[in-house]
C-alpha cells in the first residue's frame, strides 16, 4: 500500500471528494461493515486497487466522511451557541442548522445514525462519543434555560423533549432528497411550527 505521503500527492482534493462522496452513498446503503473496497471501487467505477493510491483503508474513509460532517456542523452549532439568544430562538437556530447539514451531507448523517454507537468505542472514533456529550450538552442547556425563563412549560420533560428532538430531526436524512421540493430552512420551519407550537387548530 502507498504511504501517507504518496497518497497526498496522488489524490487530488476534486477526486478525493467525488470518491469520499461515492463511499458514503455506500456506506448509507449497505452499512459499514457490508461495505467492501472492492464495491466502493466498482461504484466509482475503478478498480480496487486503485483506490489504495487516495485510502490507506475503508476505515480511513469513513474517518474522513464523519469528522468532515462533524467538524462543520460544529462550526454551525458554536455560531448559534455563541450568538447570545434567547432559548426558543437558539432551538428554532440548531434546528435549521441541522436540516442545513442534512441538505449538505445526507449520507453522513445515515452513517452518523447508524454506525455512531459501536464505532465510538474504537480508538480512532472516540470523536463521536466526545460529540454526543457536546450534543446532550448544547441541547439540554438550551431547554433547561428555557424552562428556567418560562419559555417552555414549567412540566417539561428535559431529556424525553431532547431525544425526542434529536431522533425526528436526524432520522430525516433517511428521506430527504437534496434539491426536492422543499429547502432545508423550510422543512425546519415546518418542523418547528410543529414541535413548539402544535399541530392543533388554534381557538
Amino acid at each position: 500500500m502507498p504511504n501517507k505521503k504518496k497518497t497526498q500527492v496522488t489524490a487530488s482534493p476534486e477526486r478525493r471528494g467525488e470518491l469520499l462522496a461515492t463511499a458514503a452513498e455506500v456506506f448509507a446503503a449497505q452499512g459499514y461493515n457490508a461495505t467492501t473496497v472492492r464495491t466502493i471501487a466498482d461504484q466509482a467505477g475503478m478498480l480496487a486497487g486503485s483506490l489504495y493510491y487516495h485510502f490507506d483503508s475503508k476505515e480511513s474513509m469513513l474517518d474522513e466522511i464523519l469528522s468532515t460532517f462533524l467538524d462543520e456542523l460544529w462550526q454551525g452549532y458554536d455560531a448559534v451557541l455563541a450568538a447570545g439568544l434567547g432559548p426558543r430562538e437558539t432551538i428554532e437556530a440548531l434546528v435549521t442548522e441541522s436540516f442545513r447539514e442534512i441538505d449538505r451531507h445526507r449520507a453522513a448523517v445515515a452513517i452518523y445514525q447508524k454506525e455512531a454507537r459501536h464505532l465510538a468505542a474504537q480508538p480512532r472514533f472516540h470523536y463521536l462519543a466526545h460529540s454526543q456529550v457536546k450534543f446532550e450538552k448544547a441541547w439540554l442547556g438550551t431547554l433547561e434555560r428555557g424552562v428556567a425563563d418560562h419559555i417552555f412549560r414549567a412540566d417539561l420533560d428535559i431529556r424525553l423533549t431532547y431525544r425526542f428532538v434529536r431522533d425526528t430531526v436526524w432520522v430525516a436524512a433517511s428521506w430527504y432528497r437534496p434539491g426536492g421540493g422543499h429547502s432545508p430552512e423550510e422543512i425546519a420551519r415546518q418542523y418547528l411550527s410543529m414541535v413548539l407550537d402544535g399541530i392543533a387548530q388554534r381557538q
